[in-house]
């Protein structure tokens, strides 16, 4: 019992330690605000708007995109579709005689994925920043200028931001978005950080280079190589975005494993950027491959030997380890832990990137590799934006 005790101990402490030593650093630096600037003058700017069956819900993200503050005589739309529900033929009647924003749509004959659909729809785009955005999220107003203030530092060519309220009211996302935005505003002034959001994107055009035709993780991939290629890649928690997001712990496995997936199989494949490219090599991609690669295992490890201990010891009222887990999944899922709530976001997100890490070992990649990049739209989260 003594060496369980212990080996419990160990796990808990080796766990734990990277994210002390975050926090330790989080204090010493105490990063704040926004690193952006104002240009002179705004550059011209594209818009790329992938949809695939948007039917319900593209009008009223093309009426916020049209209302966007910032000068439309300045911004192209490039819609690049591949829907069998007439979303396209909307974009094409919604622009019906405007002049300005300019549209650029391309229609797919066939669906082939995310990422050759944004390959080709950035290699579209005209104008000097590029956006990318999805379909069932909001931005604010003012996300494009924020955007483009951050590019206006030379030494930056992408920009992120923030999640700012989740529609749906999820506090599990809520929670865990709150925690990302601690460690990407810190990442963002050590170097650059690793994870880019669909909703919200922002580059340079000219830094913009393919992405894997199979990507799963294309915003977060595009950002990673253009860091490659010398030039930072930051987030802004002022530039906001809202995307909806569930609660319940079944609706969320396919939102966030499939994004657990594309981010380890990225992780993998980009493993030789470790220790390169500066403090982004040394600090902030060690950091996520402990949060994403390593941690998991550890949690699972340690609840399994918290198990093993409570049985050795108690017998069968030992099971109430595994009944308290299962206690704070199902509070969790119902937002109903109070101030622990955001630590059950952080397991939760921990819960998908072990799920996520098994099924990659267990195919040894192959379901990874074979992935095309196409998934279902989830209608019930599309129906609180209508």
């Amino acid at each position: 019992m003594k060496r369980l005790v212990e080996a419990l101990s160990g796990l808990v402490a080796l766990t734990g330690l990277p994210y002390l030593i975050y926090l330790g650093v989080y204090y010493l630096r105490q990063p704040s605000g926004t690193p952006a600037d104002t240009w002179p003058e705004e550059p011209s700017v594209s818009i790329v708007l992938p949809t695939y069956n948007e039917a319900t819900i593209v009008e009223s993200k093309l009426e916020e995109l049209v209302s966007l503050d910032y000068p439309m005589e300045k911004v192209e739309i490039v819609v690049v579709d591949s829907s069998d529900d007439g979303t396209a033929e909307l974009v094409d009647t919604f622009f019906a005689g405007r002049l300005e924003p300019s549209l650029t749509l391309i229609r797919e004959d066939e669906r082939r994925g995310l990422a050759m659909a944004l390959n080709e729809a950035y290699a579209a785009a005209s104008n000097e920043v590029v956006i990318k955005t999805d379909c069932d999220s909001r931005l604010a107003s003012d996300a494009v200028r924020k955007a483009v203030a951050n590019l206006a530092d030379p030494d930056v060519a992408g920009v992120t931001g923030r999640n700012a309220d989740v529609i749906g009211d999820s506090e599990v996302e809520q929670g865990y978005r709150d925690i990302q935005t601690m460690i990407q505003v810190l990442e963002s002034h050590i170097d650059s950080t690793l994870i880019f959001h669909g909703p919200f994107s922002a580059f340079e055009r000219e830094a913009i280079v393919p992405i894997d035709e199979d990507s799963i993780a294309d915003d977060t991939e595009l950002a990673l190589k253009i860091r490659r290629n010398g030039d930072r890649v930051v987030f802004d928690p002022d530039i906001h975005y809202r995307e909806a997001a569930h609660s319940a712990f079944g609706k969320r496995r396919e939102q966030k494993d499939r994004r657990a997936m594309g981010l380890l199989r990225l992780l993998w494949r980009q493993r030789d950027a470790l220790g390169r490219h500066g403090a982004y090599g040394r600090v902030v991609l060690p950091f996520n491959w402990w949060f994403m690669m390593v941690s998991p295992w550890l949690v699972a490890t340690g609840i399994t030997v918290a198990t093993i201990g409570s049985l050795a010891v108690l017998g069968p009222l030992g099971l109430a380890t595994p009944a308290g887990v299962l206690g704070f999944t199902a509070l969790g899922s119902r937002d109903a832990l109070g101030p622990l709530q955001p630590f059950y976001s952080l397991f939760d997100t921990q819960l998908s990137l072990l799920r996520a890490s098994v099924s990659l070992v267990r195919a040894r990649g192959d379901d990874a590799e074979s992935h095309d990049g196409t998934w279902e739209p989830d209608r019930e989260l599309r129906e609180v934006l209508q």
